[in-house]
């Protein structure tokens, strides 16, 4: 809540929380608000500072017995329940992802909304802010509980219709309500926490040393985790770079960032449909961290802001390039088991394919011309395209290397297409000037990797 998730996005900063650091501190606070709302603990209290002895007043209920409503079965949501148990609460609930037999295992019966609004006697909400949980609690839903329903809200604003609970707390459809959080915070309109039926707080969920000591282990940790290569938890903003940060798939991330280089270069253009496909059972899962740092690639160069593999399909539809990915287990020898990167950009007959030997990346494929020995991506790289009969261009080149003291390292060569064929020169450092071998080639480009 206290980070602009968007703007880091754009920026290309990775968010990361700590989930389950404070989920004990939320579920106690959690439990205290019922337990505060069954027996008007913070009013009687205030009314006692004021001088006052109001026994009759504030005449509250047992829980024991009571139906407690348990939205959201996650990890705060099942610690609630269990607390609550204990104080002889019959606890029901709902989650769409926890199944039935695996509530059952905690003591919650799930049941549909529908059938929860008119069995219970208190409700408490443990779910993110979705579009599909925003003001999941409504004029609606109030209408078809018990009278005087208490509710509780420890999750996140908005979960509750404020303007709809306030309606219920007038009317007495609503009991009583506890929130440690607002839609807006601090809460601008008094009305609802001035009610006299509400308990409010100033969003002190996970406001315990406990909690705060748990919270910054688990980010250290998480970042020595990302650091060293053990994986990636607790992300916000980039959950499909979950596996992007594994040793084993970097080369893979820096082939696909490289592709998109080259594809870039070679197409001359940005705007438009590319497509990302992976082939191989053993690459079923990485087109969701491939996909960006394909993306990546294209905009290296063209893009005014720095690009990361979190920001860079945010980027790449902004500068008018759209991205699909495909992936088909079946991918052709000799890279059947290793898997391969195809990259292509629709409408134009531009296409590189490449494969990771070893941790290196190499190109198998530009153009529909294969390489059978694939050319290594890394370092600094000249690819050209000139007549496969004319060995002019290579002489050219080596006469030119010797001029300015390059030293050329690798050199692959594709099978002809169409009387041409690519090549991939490793150089020990860029030429600055390609006007001599121009003359020679179709086209010819640079790339420092």
């Amino acid at each position: 809540d206290n980070v602009d998730v968007d703007a880091a996005t754009r920026k290309g900063v990775l968010v990361m929380n700590t989930p389950t650091g404070n989920s004990l501190s939320a579920a106690e606070l959690t439990c205290g608000m019922i337990m505060c709302l069954a027996r008007q603990i913070p009013q009687a209290a205030a009314s006692m500072r004021e001088g006052k002895w109001d026994r009759k007043k504030y005449m509250g209920m047992e829980l024991n017995g009571k139906t407690l409503a348990v939205l959201g079965l996650g990890r705060i949501g099942r610690e609630v329940a269990t607390r609550m148990q204990a104080f002889g609460m019959k606890t029901i609930g709902y989650d769409p992802i926890i199944t039935p037999e695996v509530s059952a295992t905690f003591g919650v019966e799930q049941l549909s909304l529908e059938q929860i609004w008119p069995r219970c006697d208190f409700i408490t909400v443990h779910t993110p802010l979705l579009p599909s949980t925003t003001g999941l609690l409504n004029d609606s839903t109030f209408a078809k509980c018990r009278r005087g329903v208490q509710v509780v809200n420890c999750a996140r604003g908005g979960i509750v219709d404020e303007g709809a609970l306030l309606r219920a707390l007038q009317s007495g459809q609503c009991g009583g309500a506890a929130m440690e959080l607002c839609l807006q915070e601090p809460p601008k309109d008094r009305d609802l926490v001035n009610h006299p039926n509400v308990i409010s707080c100033p969003h002190l969920g996970a406001s315990t040393r406990e909690a705060q000591s748990r919270c910054g282990k688990e980010i250290a940790m998480q970042i020595v985790d990302m650091a060293t290569g053990k994986g990636l938890t607790g992300v916000v903003n980039g959950q499909a770079l979950s596996k992007a940060f594994a040793p084993q798939t970097k080369p893979w991330i820096a082939l696909a960032k490289t592709l998109g280089m080259v594809l870039h270069v070679a197409a001359r253009q940005v705007q438009g449909s590319m497509q990302v496909c992976t082939l191989g059972t053993s690459l079923k899962e990485a087109g969701s961290y491939l996909t960006p740092a394909v993306a990546a690639g294209m905009l290296s160069g063209a893009a005014q802001k720095e690009v990361t593999l979190v920001n860079a399909t945010l980027l790449a539809q902004e500068a008018g390039l759209k991205v699909t990915t495909t992936h088909s287990d079946v991918a052709p020898e000799p890279d059947s088991s290793t898997g391969l990167v195809q990259v292509s950009l629709q409408g134009t007959p531009h296409r590189v394919t490449g494969t990771v030997q070893g941790s290196t990346p190499v190109l198998r494929e530009i153009s529909g011309a294969t390489f059978q020995q694939p050319g290594q991506l890394s370092g600094h790289l000249l690819i050209y395209r000139a007549k496969a009969s004319d060995p002019t261009a290579l002489s050219v080149l080596t006469g030119l290397l010797g001029k300015v003291r390059i030293q050329l390292q690798s050199y692959h060569s594709s099978s002809p297409m169409a009387g041409e064929q690519w090549n991939v020169v490793g150089l020990s450092g860029p030429l600055s000037d390609l006007s001599e071998l121009k003359p020679h080639v179709t086209e010819a480009f640079q790339l420092h990797l």
